[in-house]
């Protein structure tokens, strides 16, 4: 079984700041660094370091080498990574001293994917195999229903929150990876319980995991449900939490691992994660994790 994850790649400028600027504010910043980072990179690193046999499908700009290289470097296979004219995809994050984040997102290259690129891609996998999409690439709803038609298991992380979800068959989801903030955009409810009651209602036949920062996270279907606390740590960088929780989750399921272990683990590997300063750096290995 493997995984393709098709999903961006930016660079990542990161600010450390005393507090987030609000509107009208000019802030002077403590430090400056430059990651390689977007869910999708980080997504794909954190599945690698975990054991799993990964591509990564995507985009870059002229400046975007680095990028390739640092997937490489993780053990991501970079087949499907292709080089176009113009600029990558990159975010500016501050980072406040509580080790909290608040990210601008420029698509660049991301949004350069054509249906014939797609289809090159997808013709290299098979039922089985597992695919896995956030949302900071174009034509999200045309690769759902092309990997959902070869057979492929569709797992999703829905973020960035916007218009192109709802044009996607969400029915074709096998599993949603998502935190309390989109779990509220997409069900209008914040109160946990009654987000994943309507999560449920939404559709019965998906898998959810939500986390839910210091209060854990939690994974639901339709027979089962299964809670995990944090390992608590001091924060530095939040910044890629959510996409190393994810890439453990998801290969600790290929290893045939059961949910509540696959919670733990992914877990841990977030607690580490975010000890640290960076984004795709920050991902532990697996053996650091057990």
């Amino acid at each position: 079984m493997k995984v393709l994850n098709f999903g961006s790649l930016n660079l990542d400028y990161v600010y450390s700041v005393d507090h987030m600027a609000v509107g009208g504010e000019t802030l002077a910043t403590t430090g400056m660094n430059t990651f390689s980072g977007g869910k999708g990179l980080n997504q794909s690193i954190a599945l690698a370091k975990a054991g799993a046999t990964v591509f990564h499908a995507g985009m870059i700009g002229e400046e975007g080498e680095i990028l390739r290289d640092t997937c490489k470097y993780n053990g991501v296979n970079t087949e499907f990574v292709r080089q176009i004219p113009g600029k990558s995809g990159h975010a500016i994050i501050q980072v406040d001293k509580n080790g909290q984040n608040s990210i601008l997102l420029y698509g660049g290259a991301n949004q350069s994917i054509t249906k014939e690129f797609v289809d090159e891609v997808l013709g290299h996998f098979a039922t089985g195999d597992v695919l896995l999409l956030q949302n900071e690439v174009n034509l999200l709803s045309y690769i759902v229903d092309q990997a959902f038609e070869k057979g492929m298991e569709v797992m999703m992380n829905p973020s960035p929150y916007n218009s192109a979800l709802n044009e996607c068959d969400l029915s074709k989801v096998s599993l949603f990876l998502m935190n309390e903030i989109e779990g509220w955009q997409i069900t209008g409810e914040k109160d946990v319980e009654r987000m994943l009651k309507k999560l449920g209602e939404i559709n019965p036949a998906s898998k959810v995991v939500l986390t839910l920062g210091q209060d854990g996270s939690v994974y639901q279907d339709k027979d089962h449900r299964y809670r995990q606390e944090i390992f608590k740590v001091k924060a530095v960088d939040t910044t890629a939490a959510g996409d190393t929780f994810t890439g453990y989750f998801i290969a600790s399921i290929m290893c045939g691992k059961s949910i509540p272990e696959c919670l733990e683990m992914a877990a841990k590997a977030s607690a580490i994660a975010v000890s640290r300063v960076g984004a795709a750096d920050s991902i532990p290995v697996k053996d650091e994790v057990n």
